[in-house]
């Protein structure tokens, strides 16, 4: 598998990941790891079960027959999630999931399953890897390490939107608080704390369009995987419509 490539996108939530790894899986048509959900259907696999998110043998045994896909849907779409093949998009993508995922994810044991879990999705063609410790700790020899970031303001704006935008009810301020709380919490951690990995490059997304990161992000694919080039300059025109989330 060392000649099957890997791209990593790592970065905390609302910089854009989500939309940056659904355009690249599209575009290159490679396998898609949306590692933080992970985590995230881990919790909500455990609250359909009635599990605490601090039992850590229960959530252990839950994590090594956890089942789940992620397919795109289509260029700028949210990645599609299911869990036993069941459509659990919507639900994971709640705050409430989030902040149950957050503390699922500093249980050491559970990150010891999953870790071997996320390994598995490296499959020819290629795979593009989003998360918080892709490039850090999963794939660590990947050929291409991105660093996604933004200030918690505008991803908490972009958060908000989103829900909005799905008919859930949210509160910028809340946001904002929680996302402060989560990086704090994600960052300072014992175990794969959240940071860029040795030799990513870090782009600050606050500022800046969907056409602008993937330009940036095109050039590195363009500079790393030089059989590529072609279906780089096909695909930068198609991304104008697109927006961060």
């Amino acid at each position: 598998m060392s000649n099957v490539p890997i791209i990593t996108i790592d970065g905390p939530s609302g910089t854009g990941k989500g939309t940056i790894c659904s355009y690249l899986a599209d575009w290159l048509q490679w396998h898609l790891l949306d590692s933080g959900t992970l985590y995230r259907v881990l919790a909500l696999a455990a609250e359909k079960k009635g599990i605490d998110s601090d039992d850590e043998i229960a959530i252990v045994a839950l994590a090594e027959n956890l089942n789940v896909e992620f397919k795109v849907a289509g260029i700028g779409s949210l990645v599609n999630i299911e869990l036993d093949r069941k459509a659990v998009t919507d639900e994971v993508r709640t705050e409430i999931c989030a902040s149950a995922a957050s503390v699922i994810a500093s249980i050491a044991k559970v990150r010891e399953v999953l870790l071997l879990k996320q390994r598995t999705f490296h499959k020819a063609p290629g795979l593009i890897a989003d998360g918080r410790d892709m490039g850090t700790v999963v794939f660590p020899n990947a050929a291409l390490k991105v660093y996604l970031t933004a200030s918690p303001e505008e991803r908490a704006k972009r958060r908000y939107e989103q829900l909005k935008k799905k008919g859930f009810n949210a509160n910028l301020r809340d946001l904002s608080a929680a996302i402060v709380a989560r990086d704090e919490r994600d960052s300072t951690r014992s175990v794969s704390p959240l940071k860029p990995a040795d030799g990513a490059i870090v782009i600050d997304t606050s500022s800046l369009g969907i056409d602008a990161v993937l330009e940036n992000i095109s050039e590195l694919v363009r500079t790393t995987f030089p059989e590529l080039t072609k279906q780089v300059a096909n695909h930068l025109c198609r991304v104008s419509s697109l927006k961060l989330t």
